[in-house]
Protein backbone atom coordinates (compact mmCIF):
# COMPACT_ATOMS: atom_id res chain seq x y z
CA UNK A 1 0.00 0.00 0.00
CA UNK A 2 1.58 3.27 -1.23
CA UNK A 3 1.50 6.38 1.15
CA UNK A 4 1.17 10.11 0.26
CA UNK A 5 1.59 12.88 2.69
CA UNK A 6 0.32 16.24 1.41
CA UNK A 7 2.13 19.56 3.15
CA UNK A 8 -0.63 22.42 3.71
CA UNK A 9 -4.32 22.68 4.31
CA UNK A 10 -5.30 25.41 1.90
CA UNK A 11 -7.65 25.21 -0.96
CA UNK A 12 -4.63 23.28 -3.13
CA UNK A 13 -3.99 21.07 -0.26
CA UNK A 14 -7.87 19.93 0.34
CA UNK A 15 -8.23 19.75 -3.13
CA UNK A 16 -4.97 16.90 -3.31
CA UNK A 17 -6.60 15.24 -0.40
CA UNK A 18 -10.21 14.87 -1.71
CA UNK A 19 -9.02 13.73 -5.14
CA UNK A 20 -6.54 11.18 -2.95
CA UNK A 21 -9.75 9.94 -1.58
CA UNK A 22 -11.28 9.66 -4.62
CA UNK A 23 -8.86 7.19 -6.18
CA UNK A 24 -8.80 5.18 -2.55
CA UNK A 25 -12.41 4.49 -2.97
CA UNK A 26 -11.81 3.84 -6.75
CA UNK A 27 -9.54 0.60 -5.55
CA UNK A 28 -6.30 2.17 -5.52
CA UNK A 29 -3.71 0.91 -3.16
CA UNK A 30 -3.19 4.13 -1.68
CA UNK A 31 -2.93 5.66 1.92
CA UNK A 32 -3.07 9.53 2.48
CA UNK A 33 -2.63 11.97 5.51
CA UNK A 34 -2.56 15.81 5.35
CA UNK A 35 -0.76 18.15 7.75
CA UNK A 36 -1.73 21.64 8.17
CA UNK A 37 0.66 23.93 10.31
CA UNK A 38 -2.20 26.29 11.48
CA UNK A 39 -5.47 25.37 13.98
CA UNK A 40 -7.41 25.39 11.32
CA UNK A 41 -8.23 24.45 7.47
CA UNK A 42 -8.62 26.55 4.37
CA UNK A 43 -5.71 28.56 4.48
CA UNK A 44 -6.57 31.96 3.15
CA UNK A 45 -10.12 31.26 2.43
CA UNK A 46 -11.65 32.22 5.61
CA UNK A 47 -15.64 33.15 6.39
CA UNK A 48 -16.58 34.55 9.52
CA UNK A 49 -20.19 34.87 10.70
CA UNK A 50 -21.47 37.74 12.85
CA UNK A 51 -24.76 39.16 14.07
CA UNK A 52 -26.27 38.71 10.50
CA UNK A 53 -23.10 39.69 8.41
CA UNK A 54 -21.27 37.10 6.53
CA UNK A 55 -17.67 38.14 6.18
CA UNK A 56 -14.73 36.65 3.93
CA UNK A 57 -11.29 37.20 5.01
CA UNK A 58 -9.50 36.41 2.11
CA UNK A 59 -11.21 35.44 -1.57
CA UNK A 60 -14.43 36.73 -1.63
CA UNK A 61 -15.28 35.01 -5.14
CA UNK A 62 -14.13 33.36 -7.90
CA UNK A 63 -13.66 33.90 -11.84
CA UNK A 64 -16.87 32.23 -13.12
CA UNK A 65 -15.71 31.42 -16.43
CA UNK A 66 -12.64 29.28 -14.79
CA UNK A 67 -14.74 25.81 -14.33
CA UNK A 68 -12.97 24.22 -11.40
CA UNK A 69 -14.55 25.75 -8.89
CA UNK A 70 -18.15 25.22 -10.18
CA UNK A 71 -17.38 21.73 -10.82
CA UNK A 72 -16.12 20.99 -7.29
CA UNK A 73 -19.38 22.44 -5.97
CA UNK A 74 -21.60 20.12 -8.32
CA UNK A 75 -18.95 16.57 -6.67
CA UNK A 76 -19.93 18.18 -3.67
CA UNK A 77 -23.63 18.55 -3.66
CA UNK A 78 -23.33 22.37 -2.73
CA UNK A 79 -23.70 23.76 -6.68
CA UNK A 80 -27.14 25.14 -5.41
CA UNK A 81 -25.52 27.02 -2.70
CA UNK A 82 -23.48 28.84 -5.57
CA UNK A 83 -24.32 32.63 -5.30
CA UNK A 84 -24.52 35.59 -8.19
CA UNK A 85 -23.34 39.22 -7.95
CA UNK A 86 -25.89 41.35 -8.27
CA UNK A 87 -25.47 42.96 -11.80
CA UNK A 88 -28.28 45.00 -11.53
CA UNK A 89 -26.49 47.15 -9.29
CA UNK A 90 -22.54 46.26 -11.65
CA UNK A 91 -21.08 49.66 -11.03
CA UNK A 92 -17.06 50.23 -10.46
CA UNK A 93 -16.00 53.69 -9.15
CA UNK A 94 -11.99 55.14 -9.86
CA UNK A 95 -10.99 57.36 -6.67
CA UNK A 96 -9.54 60.34 -8.66
CA UNK A 97 -8.40 63.93 -7.85
CA UNK A 98 -10.86 63.72 -4.57
CA UNK A 99 -13.55 62.15 -5.98
CA UNK A 100 -15.51 58.46 -7.13
CA UNK A 101 -15.75 58.88 -10.61
CA UNK A 102 -17.89 55.70 -12.34
CA UNK A 103 -16.03 53.73 -14.49
CA UNK A 104 -17.83 53.84 -17.99
CA UNK A 105 -19.98 51.63 -18.69
CA UNK A 106 -18.33 49.34 -21.61
CA UNK A 107 -14.58 49.20 -19.89
CA UNK A 108 -13.69 45.56 -19.94
CA UNK A 109 -11.01 45.29 -17.34
CA UNK A 110 -8.98 47.98 -18.76
CA UNK A 111 -10.24 48.61 -22.70
CA UNK A 112 -12.78 50.85 -23.26
CA UNK A 113 -15.73 49.24 -25.77
CA UNK A 114 -18.20 51.83 -25.90
CA UNK A 115 -17.86 55.07 -27.54
CA UNK A 116 -20.30 57.52 -25.95
CA UNK A 117 -19.94 56.98 -22.46
CA UNK A 118 -16.04 56.47 -22.68
CA UNK A 119 -15.90 59.89 -24.75
CA UNK A 120 -18.17 61.74 -22.21
CA UNK A 121 -16.36 60.29 -18.88
CA UNK A 122 -14.77 63.11 -16.72
CA UNK A 123 -12.12 60.20 -15.39
CA UNK A 124 -9.95 60.74 -18.47
CA UNK A 125 -8.51 63.62 -20.18
CA UNK A 126 -8.87 64.48 -23.80
CA UNK A 127 -5.06 63.20 -24.32
CA UNK A 128 -5.47 60.18 -22.82
CA UNK A 129 -8.56 59.48 -24.30
CA UNK A 130 -6.87 59.71 -27.88
CA UNK A 131 -3.84 57.76 -26.47
CA UNK A 132 -6.21 54.58 -25.37
CA UNK A 133 -7.97 55.06 -28.84
CA UNK A 134 -4.42 54.48 -30.82
CA UNK A 135 -4.73 51.05 -29.04
CA UNK A 136 -6.59 50.52 -32.40
CA UNK A 137 -3.23 51.58 -34.93
CA UNK A 138 -0.53 50.55 -32.65
CA UNK A 139 1.09 47.92 -34.50
CA UNK A 140 1.19 44.64 -32.31
CA UNK A 141 4.87 43.80 -30.56
CA UNK A 142 7.20 41.81 -32.76
CA UNK A 143 9.32 40.75 -30.09
CA UNK A 144 8.58 37.70 -28.78
CA UNK A 145 10.36 38.49 -24.95
CA UNK A 146 8.76 39.00 -22.22
CA UNK A 147 7.39 42.36 -21.12
CA UNK A 148 5.84 43.92 -17.52
CA UNK A 149 2.43 44.36 -17.23
CA UNK A 150 3.01 48.11 -17.33
CA UNK A 151 5.26 48.13 -20.45
CA UNK A 152 2.64 46.87 -22.06
CA UNK A 153 -0.04 48.91 -21.03
CA UNK A 154 1.56 52.01 -21.74
CA UNK A 155 2.17 50.59 -25.50
CA UNK A 156 -1.14 49.76 -26.13
CA UNK A 157 -3.21 52.50 -24.33
CA UNK A 158 -0.70 54.93 -22.43
CA UNK A 159 -0.15 55.88 -19.15
CA UNK A 160 -3.18 57.75 -18.22
CA UNK A 161 -4.56 54.16 -18.50
CA UNK A 162 -1.82 52.24 -16.67
CA UNK A 163 -1.80 55.01 -13.57
CA UNK A 164 -6.12 54.98 -13.76
CA UNK A 165 -6.78 51.55 -14.44
CA UNK A 166 -4.67 48.95 -14.99
CA UNK A 167 -2.72 50.08 -12.19
CA UNK A 168 -5.78 49.56 -9.79
CA UNK A 169 -7.74 47.07 -11.41
CA UNK A 170 -5.07 44.83 -12.64
CA UNK A 171 -1.76 45.44 -10.29
CA UNK A 172 -3.97 45.34 -6.97
CA UNK A 173 -5.44 41.67 -8.36
CA UNK A 174 -2.60 40.46 -7.67
CA UNK A 175 -1.10 42.75 -4.48
CA UNK A 176 1.85 43.82 -6.37
CA UNK A 177 3.37 46.12 -9.06
CA UNK A 178 2.33 46.28 -12.79
CA UNK A 179 6.01 48.00 -13.30
CA UNK A 180 7.49 44.39 -12.26
CA UNK A 181 5.08 42.02 -12.95
CA UNK A 182 5.41 39.68 -15.62
CA UNK A 183 2.75 39.69 -18.57
CA UNK A 184 3.33 36.41 -20.09
CA UNK A 185 3.08 34.86 -16.44
CA UNK A 186 0.23 36.69 -15.22
CA UNK A 187 -2.50 37.67 -18.22
CA UNK A 188 -1.04 36.06 -21.38
CA UNK A 189 -4.21 36.10 -22.66
CA UNK A 190 -3.19 40.15 -23.35
CA UNK A 191 -0.46 39.12 -25.54
CA UNK A 192 -2.17 36.31 -27.49
CA UNK A 193 -5.25 38.99 -28.15
CA UNK A 194 -2.45 41.71 -29.47
CA UNK A 195 -0.73 39.23 -31.28
CA UNK A 196 -4.18 37.65 -32.74
CA UNK A 197 -6.53 40.86 -33.74
CA UNK A 198 -3.58 43.41 -33.65
CA UNK A 199 -5.58 45.58 -30.88
CA UNK A 200 -7.01 45.22 -28.07
CA UNK A 201 -9.93 47.11 -28.53
CA UNK A 202 -10.73 44.87 -31.69
CA UNK A 203 -10.17 41.71 -29.07
CA UNK A 204 -12.31 42.60 -26.38
CA UNK A 205 -15.27 43.59 -29.16
CA UNK A 206 -14.82 40.03 -31.08
CA UNK A 207 -15.64 38.25 -27.64
CA UNK A 208 -18.54 40.63 -26.83
CA UNK A 209 -19.95 39.77 -30.64
CA UNK A 210 -19.42 36.15 -29.38
CA UNK A 211 -20.55 36.12 -26.67
CA UNK A 212 -23.81 34.17 -25.72
CA UNK A 213 -27.13 36.09 -25.45
CA UNK A 214 -28.79 35.28 -21.77
CA UNK A 215 -31.01 33.02 -21.70
CA UNK A 216 -35.00 33.51 -21.39
CA UNK A 217 -35.55 30.28 -19.73
CA UNK A 218 -36.83 31.05 -16.40
CA UNK A 219 -35.57 28.44 -14.58
CA UNK A 220 -31.31 29.08 -16.28
CA UNK A 221 -29.59 30.04 -13.18
CA UNK A 222 -28.31 33.54 -13.99
CA UNK A 223 -24.62 33.68 -14.81
CA UNK A 224 -22.62 36.59 -13.92
CA UNK A 225 -18.59 37.44 -14.43
CA UNK A 226 -17.81 36.73 -10.70
CA UNK A 227 -19.57 34.14 -8.43
CA UNK A 228 -19.69 33.09 -4.43
CA UNK A 229 -20.90 30.82 -2.55
CA UNK A 230 -24.34 32.05 -0.43
CA UNK A 231 -22.65 31.48 3.42
CA UNK A 232 -19.16 32.88 2.10
CA UNK A 233 -16.15 31.46 0.31
CA UNK A 234 -14.96 28.68 3.02
CA UNK A 235 -17.80 26.74 1.77
CA UNK A 236 -15.66 24.84 -0.79
CA UNK A 237 -12.78 24.53 1.80
CA UNK A 238 -15.29 23.19 4.28
CA UNK A 239 -17.14 20.73 1.48
CA UNK A 240 -13.67 19.74 0.28
CA UNK A 241 -12.43 18.93 4.20
CA UNK A 242 -15.64 16.60 4.86
CA UNK A 243 -15.37 15.05 1.70
CA UNK A 244 -11.77 13.84 2.08
CA UNK A 245 -12.33 12.87 5.47
CA UNK A 246 -11.62 15.08 8.57
CA UNK A 247 -9.76 12.06 10.31
CA UNK A 248 -6.86 12.31 7.85
CA UNK A 249 -6.95 16.29 7.96
CA UNK A 250 -4.28 16.58 10.81
CA UNK A 251 -4.27 20.17 12.33
CA UNK A 252 -1.09 22.14 14.39
CA UNK A 253 1.13 19.91 12.73
CA UNK A 254 4.05 22.20 11.43
CA UNK A 255 6.06 20.64 8.68
CA UNK A 256 9.83 21.99 9.01
CA UNK A 257 11.47 18.73 7.04
CA UNK A 258 11.55 16.75 4.43
CA UNK A 259 14.17 14.21 3.83
CA UNK A 260 14.94 11.58 1.44
CA UNK A 261 13.91 7.85 2.85
CA UNK A 262 17.51 5.84 1.62
CA UNK A 263 14.95 3.26 0.48
CA UNK A 264 11.62 2.47 0.16
CA UNK A 265 9.74 4.71 1.22
CA UNK A 266 11.29 7.57 -0.53
CA UNK A 267 10.91 10.19 1.89
CA UNK A 268 9.97 11.37 5.73
CA UNK A 269 8.39 14.05 6.57
CA UNK A 270 8.99 16.03 9.95
CA UNK A 271 7.19 18.27 11.84
CA UNK A 272 8.12 20.75 14.55
CA UNK A 273 7.28 18.51 17.60
CA UNK A 274 9.40 15.50 16.21
CA UNK A 275 6.95 13.75 14.54
CA UNK A 276 8.04 11.78 11.45
CA UNK A 277 5.86 10.28 8.50
CA UNK A 278 6.96 7.58 6.01
CA UNK A 279 5.87 8.59 2.43
CA UNK A 280 5.93 7.27 -0.87
CA UNK A 281 5.21 10.60 -2.48
CA UNK A 282 5.13 13.92 -0.84
CA UNK A 283 2.22 16.57 -2.33
CA UNK A 284 3.65 20.02 -0.90
CA UNK A 285 1.40 23.06 -1.43
CA UNK A 286 2.57 25.89 1.23
CA UNK A 287 3.68 29.03 -0.03
CA UNK A 288 7.03 28.78 -1.91
CA UNK A 289 9.22 30.43 0.75
CA UNK A 290 8.08 27.86 3.16
CA UNK A 291 8.51 25.41 0.99
CA UNK A 292 12.49 26.46 0.69
CA UNK A 293 12.90 25.88 4.44
CA UNK A 294 10.77 22.20 4.15
CA UNK A 295 12.97 21.12 0.95
CA UNK A 296 16.40 22.52 2.01
CA UNK A 297 17.89 19.28 3.53
CA UNK A 298 16.73 17.61 0.14
CA UNK A 299 17.84 19.80 -2.08
CA UNK A 300 19.56 23.21 -1.51
CA UNK A 301 19.37 24.78 -4.97
CA UNK A 302 15.69 23.75 -5.22
CA UNK A 303 15.33 25.74 -1.74
CA UNK A 304 17.28 28.45 -4.03
CA UNK A 305 14.99 28.32 -7.17
CA UNK A 306 11.84 28.49 -4.51
CA UNK A 307 13.02 31.51 -2.41
CA UNK A 308 13.96 33.55 -5.47
CA UNK A 309 9.89 33.89 -6.15
CA UNK A 310 9.42 37.28 -4.43
CA UNK A 311 6.14 37.74 -1.92
CA UNK A 312 4.13 40.77 -0.51
CA UNK A 313 2.01 40.88 2.30
CA UNK A 314 -1.47 42.48 2.02
CA UNK A 315 -4.89 42.82 4.59
CA UNK A 316 -8.62 42.75 4.06
CA UNK A 317 -10.58 45.40 6.99
CA UNK A 318 -14.37 44.87 6.83
CA UNK A 319 -16.41 47.42 8.29
CA UNK A 320 -20.14 47.05 9.28
CA UNK A 321 -22.40 50.18 8.62
CA UNK A 322 -25.63 51.01 9.34
CA UNK A 323 -27.02 52.44 5.71
CA UNK A 324 -27.89 55.99 7.30
CA UNK A 325 -24.65 56.84 8.29
CA UNK A 326 -23.15 56.30 4.56
CA UNK A 327 -22.96 59.67 2.58
CA UNK A 328 -23.98 58.41 -1.27
CA UNK A 329 -25.60 55.79 -2.79
CA UNK A 330 -24.48 52.27 -2.42
CA UNK A 331 -25.37 51.25 -5.82
CA UNK A 332 -22.38 49.83 -6.99
CA UNK A 333 -19.71 47.01 -6.52
CA UNK A 334 -16.95 49.60 -4.76
CA UNK A 335 -14.16 51.91 -5.84
CA UNK A 336 -10.37 50.95 -6.37
CA UNK A 337 -7.57 54.17 -5.40
CA UNK A 338 -4.53 54.23 -7.71
CA UNK A 339 -1.53 54.80 -6.35
CA UNK A 340 -1.02 57.99 -7.34
CA UNK A 341 -3.81 59.37 -5.50
CA UNK A 342 -1.03 58.87 -2.70
CA UNK A 343 -3.88 57.01 -0.05
CA UNK A 344 -3.70 54.22 2.41
CA UNK A 345 -6.25 51.91 0.93
CA UNK A 346 -6.41 50.94 -2.69
CA UNK A 347 -9.71 49.51 -3.01
CA UNK A 348 -12.71 48.99 -0.97
CA UNK A 349 -15.65 46.41 -1.55
CA UNK A 350 -18.96 47.24 -0.84
CA UNK A 351 -20.01 43.36 -0.43
CA UNK A 352 -23.88 43.96 1.08
CA UNK A 353 -24.22 45.55 -2.20
CA UNK A 354 -22.05 43.13 -4.50
CA UNK A 355 -23.45 40.01 -2.71
CA UNK A 356 -27.03 39.72 -1.30
CA UNK A 357 -27.22 38.28 1.87
CA UNK A 358 -24.31 39.69 3.10
CA UNK A 359 -25.51 42.16 5.64
CA UNK A 360 -29.11 42.56 7.60
CA UNK A 361 -31.80 44.92 6.01
CA UNK A 362 -30.67 48.57 6.69
CA UNK A 363 -27.04 47.82 7.24
CA UNK A 364 -23.86 47.90 4.73
CA UNK A 365 -20.61 45.66 4.60
CA UNK A 366 -17.65 46.99 3.11
CA UNK A 367 -14.11 45.86 2.42
CA UNK A 368 -11.51 47.42 2.28
CA UNK A 369 -7.72 46.54 1.12
CA UNK A 370 -4.23 47.40 2.51
CA UNK A 371 -0.72 46.90 1.97
CA UNK A 372 0.60 44.96 -1.33
CA UNK A 373 4.14 45.78 -3.14
CA UNK A 374 3.84 49.20 -2.72
CA UNK A 375 2.31 49.88 0.77
CA UNK A 376 3.49 46.98 2.55
CA UNK A 377 4.81 48.55 5.39
CA UNK A 378 0.85 49.15 6.68
CA UNK A 379 0.39 45.06 6.99
CA UNK A 380 2.71 45.83 10.29
CA UNK A 381 0.33 47.80 11.98
CA UNK A 382 -1.57 46.07 14.47
CA UNK A 383 -5.33 45.56 14.62
CA UNK A 384 -6.44 48.91 16.17
CA UNK A 385 -4.20 51.15 14.80
CA UNK A 386 -4.97 49.77 11.00
CA UNK A 387 -8.88 49.51 11.82
CA UNK A 388 -8.60 53.69 12.66
CA UNK A 389 -6.39 54.17 9.53
CA UNK A 390 -9.02 52.40 7.41
CA UNK A 391 -12.05 53.84 9.25
CA UNK A 392 -10.69 57.51 8.25
CA UNK A 393 -9.66 56.57 4.49
CA UNK A 394 -13.70 55.56 3.54
CA UNK A 395 -15.01 57.96 6.15
CA UNK A 396 -13.13 60.67 3.87
CA UNK A 397 -13.73 58.98 0.81
CA UNK A 398 -17.31 57.89 1.05
CA UNK A 399 -18.70 60.71 3.46
CA UNK A 400 -19.35 58.16 6.20
CA UNK A 401 -20.48 59.54 9.47
CA UNK A 402 -20.01 57.88 12.86
CA UNK A 403 -18.14 54.66 13.79
CA UNK A 404 -18.98 51.25 12.70
CA UNK A 405 -20.46 48.78 14.35
CA UNK A 406 -17.81 46.19 14.51
CA UNK A 407 -14.69 46.17 11.88
CA UNK A 408 -12.45 42.97 11.38
CA UNK A 409 -8.94 42.73 9.92
CA UNK A 410 -7.54 39.51 8.25
CA UNK A 411 -3.91 39.65 7.21
CA UNK A 412 -1.72 37.48 4.95
CA UNK A 413 1.80 38.48 5.84
CA UNK A 414 4.28 37.06 2.71
CA UNK A 415 0.82 35.70 1.66
CA UNK A 416 0.77 37.17 -2.40
CA UNK A 417 3.35 35.69 -4.25
CA UNK A 418 4.52 37.74 -7.19
CA UNK A 419 4.72 36.76 -10.47
CA UNK A 420 7.62 39.31 -11.74
CA UNK A 421 9.78 39.04 -15.04
CA UNK A 422 11.30 36.33 -15.02
CA UNK A 423 9.03 34.40 -13.04
CA UNK A 424 8.39 31.49 -16.04
CA UNK A 425 12.02 30.80 -15.85
CA UNK A 426 12.19 30.05 -11.90
CA UNK A 427 8.96 27.88 -12.49
CA UNK A 428 11.20 26.24 -15.30
CA UNK A 429 14.19 25.97 -12.66
CA UNK A 430 12.19 24.54 -10.24
CA UNK A 431 10.36 22.06 -12.64
CA UNK A 432 14.14 20.82 -13.42
CA UNK A 433 15.23 20.22 -10.05
CA UNK A 434 11.40 18.47 -9.08
CA UNK A 435 12.75 15.90 -11.93
CA UNK A 436 15.35 14.48 -9.18
CA UNK A 437 13.37 13.76 -6.67
CA UNK A 438 10.70 11.29 -7.84
CA UNK A 439 7.63 11.35 -5.97
CA UNK A 440 7.69 14.78 -4.97
CA UNK A 441 5.03 17.66 -6.28
CA UNK A 442 3.76 21.57 -5.66
CA UNK A 443 1.05 22.93 -5.88
CA UNK A 444 -0.83 26.15 -5.33
CA UNK A 445 -0.59 29.63 -5.76
CA UNK A 446 3.05 29.97 -5.87
CA UNK A 447 3.63 28.55 -9.61
CA UNK A 448 0.73 29.31 -12.15
CA UNK A 449 -2.42 31.22 -10.91
CA UNK A 450 -3.66 32.60 -7.57
CA UNK A 451 -6.83 32.56 -8.33
CA UNK A 452 -9.11 30.11 -6.16
CA UNK A 453 -9.46 27.92 -9.21
CA UNK A 454 -6.15 27.37 -10.31
CA UNK A 455 -5.27 26.53 -7.23
CA UNK A 456 -7.81 24.15 -6.75
CA UNK A 457 -7.13 22.59 -9.82
CA UNK A 458 -3.26 22.32 -9.51
CA UNK A 459 -3.86 20.51 -6.25
CA UNK A 460 -5.98 18.23 -8.31
CA UNK A 461 -3.25 17.78 -10.66
CA UNK A 462 -0.32 17.28 -8.04
CA UNK A 463 -2.85 14.42 -7.14
CA UNK A 464 -2.86 12.48 -10.36
CA UNK A 465 0.66 13.04 -10.95
CA UNK A 466 1.39 11.55 -7.52
CA UNK A 467 -1.31 8.44 -8.20
CA UNK A 468 0.48 7.70 -11.61
CA UNK A 469 3.79 7.71 -10.10
CA UNK A 470 2.61 4.96 -7.35
CA UNK A 471 -0.04 3.23 -9.02
CA UNK A 472 1.56 3.30 -12.78
CA UNK A 473 -1.46 4.55 -14.33
CA UNK A 474 -2.96 7.98 -15.08
CA UNK A 475 -6.39 9.54 -13.77
CA UNK A 476 -7.29 12.55 -15.06
CA UNK A 477 -8.31 14.45 -12.16
CA UNK A 478 -8.01 17.58 -13.61
CA UNK A 479 -6.43 19.60 -16.52
CA UNK A 480 -4.10 21.48 -15.76
CA UNK A 481 -4.59 25.59 -15.91
CA UNK A 482 -3.42 26.63 -19.56
CA UNK A 483 -4.16 30.45 -18.62
CA UNK A 484 -2.89 32.47 -15.50
CA UNK A 485 -5.42 35.28 -15.28
CA UNK A 486 -6.47 35.21 -11.80
CA UNK A 487 -10.16 35.11 -9.34
CA UNK A 488 -10.14 39.10 -9.10
CA UNK A 489 -10.91 40.10 -5.16
CA UNK A 490 -12.50 43.40 -6.02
Amino acid sequence: MANVIIVGGGAAGLAAAFALKRAKDGGNPIEWMLLEKDNRLGGKILTERRDGFIIDGGPDCYLTEKPWVGQMAERLGIADHLLSSDDDKKKTYIYSRGNLHELPDGVWMMVPTKFTPFITSPLFSWPGKIRMGMDLIVPKSRNIDDETVADFVKRRLGTECLEKLAEPMIGGVHASDPYRMSLKATFPRFLQMEQKYGSLIRAFLAARRKAPPPSTKAEAPKRTYFTTFQLGMQEITDGMADAAGRDRLITGAKVVRIKAGGVKPGYIVQTAVGDSYAADAVIVSAEAHLTADIVADLDDQLAASLRSIPWTSAATVSLAYREEQIGQSLCGFGFLVPASEKRKISACTWSSTKWPGRAPAKHALLRAFVGGAQNQHLVDQDDEEMMRMVRSEVRDIMGISGEPAFGRVFRWVYGMPQYTLGHLQRIEQIDSRLRDHAGLFLCGASYRGIGTGDVMNSGEGAAGKAIEFLVGKGIDYAEMASGRETDMPR
